[in-house]
């Protein structure tokens, strides 16, 4: 590793992606012309786009140009914090957990968790200005965690504690991926434009640079992806002697019917159900990963998102039946953080999980997800699908630009259909929805306006859909069978 005059290291010579550039010259600008809204600048882009190194690049930069002198880090999970660390010191940085129970320690940066931070708030005020005197850049890690959520009831904290600690900060960066509904976010929150949708005014929070998935994918710095989602009938009620008259018929994709789709959906992901809509896509995305372990991606790897713990134990026997080596993890193992660091080893085909394997997750190998979830909202299908657009460099190498796809295997339920639609467009943080006057609308002009349904191919029952990226089409037509 080289070193600079100082004697620190300077680790790899990385040359920066575009938007990584952007970015650098986004934050050099920010400290010598603030903007109406302080020193705060807020990035949008989606996984694999290389986040972490580009605020990493970036405190670099101007850490050599002596504009800055320290980083702090706010990041919501231990995991994540240990890729920050990492990826800090492939650049020769040095960034060190802040630990309650330890004596203070400085150095060129430390890591903070969003709950240490609200918990040990006034100790770290008082500590703080001394463990990094000089001009500090504060970073916001997955900042939509200090929106207001129902599902983080501490996220009030958490926002709090870090506007809080990063007051009189050089500069704050904000960065996610991930657009939410929240009724308040505790960072750039004045940024906020009205916009017309749906009938309401919402407002939202436009970012500083928004990188889109689409754009990532012409630069060869992700992989597309294609899906295919299993169509089917789903029964319900009884098909027993007299009761035959009970049973009532349910096309998964043309369910319209919110109540419906959701009991279709339930069904559709039981790989004991009649309809055996789970076994064929657990069936596909099998054949699909071993075509590709054999043609192309010898070490490839598949990753299957499961309802509950005991439906991910039913899935991961039905994959070692067949011989193949999975590891199981969810949030109530111990074990879960050595099974994720086994599999992205290559010691395993596939990887079944609930709820550990999203933000954050990084393992390059993997090519095939099969969602069999009946969580259905846009933001966790996206973090789950995602997981498969990373690029591992010495592939990088060997492939063309577009990469080779992965492939995303799902029930042919409508909501899910219609997030693969658009996946590769960034969609805008909103919040606190306000209804619109009679007539407002239409006096106004503008809105989302109207999108056809996507519909089946052929008649609906037991097809794949297919959906091919990165620009995915706006409708299908409906096939004759």
């Amino acid at each position: 590793m080289d070193t600079d005059a100082h004697g620190r290291g300077r680790g790899l010579q990385l040359r920066p992606r575009q938007w990584q550039t952007q970015l650098i010259n986004l934050l050099r600008r920010r400290l010598v012309v603030p903007g109406n809204l302080g020193n705060d600048v807020l990035v949008h882009a989606g996984p694999g786009a290389g986040k972490t190194f580009g605020a990493l690049l970036g405190f670099q930069s101007l850490l050599r140009e002596g504009r800055l002198a320290h980083l702090l880090v706010f990041c919501h999970r231990s995991s994540i914090a240990a890729q920050w660390r990492a990826s800090a010191a492939q650049l020769g940085l040095e960034l060190r957990e802040w630990d309650p129970t330890q004596p203070p320690e400085g150095g060129q940066g430390l890591l903070l968790s969003y709950q240490s931070a609200a918990r040990h708030r006034q100790r770290l005020q008082q500590e703080l200005g001394s463990l990094l005197p000089g001009p500090t850049l504060s970073v916001a890690d997955e900042v939509h965690h200090l929106g207001l959520d129902p599902e983080e009831p501490e996220a009030t904290a958490w926002g709090h504690a870090f506007s809080e600690l990063s007051r009189g900060h050089a500069l704050r960066l904000g960065l996610s991926g991930t657009p939410f509904r929240a009724d308040n976010l505790a960072f750039c929150a004045a940024r906020r434009v009205p916009r017309h949708q749906g009938g309401v005014l919402v407002e939202q929070i436009e970012p500083d640079l928004s990188v889109e998935p689409r754009q990532l994918i012409v630069a060869g710095d992700v992989r597309p992806l294609e899906f295919r989602f299993q169509d089917g009938w789903v029964d319900h009620g009884h098909s027993e002697g007299e009761r035959q008259s009970e049973l009532e018929r349910s096309p998964l994709s043309l369910e319209s019917r919110e109540s419906w789709r959701a009991r279709n959906l339930r069904r559709a992901i039981r790989p004991g159900d009649p309809s055996s809509i789970a076994l064929q896509v657990l069936l596909n995305a099998r054949q699909r990963l071993a075509r590709l372990r054999r043609d192309d991606h010898p070490e490839a790897g598949g990753l299957v998102i499961a309802r509950d713990i005991a439906h991910a134990r039913g899935l991961s026997g039905l994959l070692e039946e067949q011989g193949d080596r999975v590891r199981l993890v969810h949030s109530q193992d111990p074990d879960a953080a050595a099974h994720l660091s086994a599999f992205r080893a290559g010691e395993a085909d596939w990887l079944v999980s609930i709820d550990m394997c999203a933000e954050g997750f990084d393992a390059p190998r993997l090519r095939v997800v099969a969602y069999l979830s009946t969580v259905v909202t846009r933001s966790r299908f996206l973090q789950a699908i995602t997981r498969a657009v990373r690029v591992d460099p010495a592939r990088a190498a060997l492939e063309p630009v577009p990469r080779h796809s992965s492939y995303v295997y799902a029930p042919a339920d409508p909501l899910l259909m219609r997030y693969a639609r658009s996946w590769s467009v960034a969609e805008a943080y909103v919040i606190r929805p306000k209804p619109l006057p009679d007539g407002a609308l239409g006096a106004a002009g503008g809105g989302a306006g109207s999108q056809l349904p996507l519909e089946a191919l052929g008649d609906g029952a037991g097809e794949v859909i297919r959906l091919r990226g990165p620009q995915l089409p706006g409708f299908l037509d409906r096939r004759s069978s």
